[in-house]
């Protein structure tokens, strides 16, 4: 079996719908670059550029080594997040793993929770993947509980892995395995 993100899933939850990104996504994309905390938070520097958004959202679909999902609120059928299964080694059977949200109006709702539960059992039991993996931030210790709160288990820091606004910041690199995965269901 070869691995691969070609197939771009709805995945329904009582909260939170993800669904392959559109460019109709775009300003939700635009929303979420803008948030300082958003962005801080993830450590994203790209300045939000509605071209740039369209473009990125429009050509997710092609790539077979990446997913792309929009987190969309099921109460509003708004746009929320995103959550990204990237980086993907299909001898390893290993993935990257990072979700954003729009910012504080959305935050602390149970949506980033719900969708990382969602996306990483689309990765273990539909897609085949082994190990998912991911920084976060020594500043985002939210982020982190709700990490540790799916399962994904503390492997290391990295030192000083992130200059933001002059000052250096470690990450904590986090993973679950499709074993630790199992066990939790």
């Amino acid at each position: 079996m070869t691995l691969s993100f070609a197939e771009k899933p709805v995945l329904p939850g009582e909260l939170v719908t993800l669904r392959p990104v559109a460019v109709e996504d775009a300003p939700g994309l635009l929303e979420l670059l803008a948030d300082p905390e958003s962005s801080r938070l993830t450590a994203t520097r790209a300045e939000p550029d509605p071209e740039v958004a369209r473009r990125w959202y429009a050509t997710r679909g092609e790539h077979d080594d990446r997913l792309d999902l929009a987190i969309v609120e099921n109460a509003t059928g708004t746009y929320v997040g995103e959550v990204v299964l990237n980086d993907l080694h299909v001898e390893n059977r290993s993935c990257g793993f990072r979700i954003s949200l729009v910012g504080p109006r959305v935050f602390g709702r149970g949506y980033g929770t719900e969708a990382t539960r969602l996306v990483l059992r689309h990765a273990f039991e539909t897609v085949g993947i082994h190990r998912v993996e991911l920084d976060v931030y020594t500043f985002n210790p939210r982020a982190r509980r709700v990490y540790e709160k799916a399962g994904f288990v503390l492997e290391g820091t990295k030192r000083e892995a992130l200059l933001w606004d002059g000052q250096w910041f470690d990450a904590y690199v986090m993973a679950m395995l499709e074993t630790d995965w199992r066990a939790a269901a």
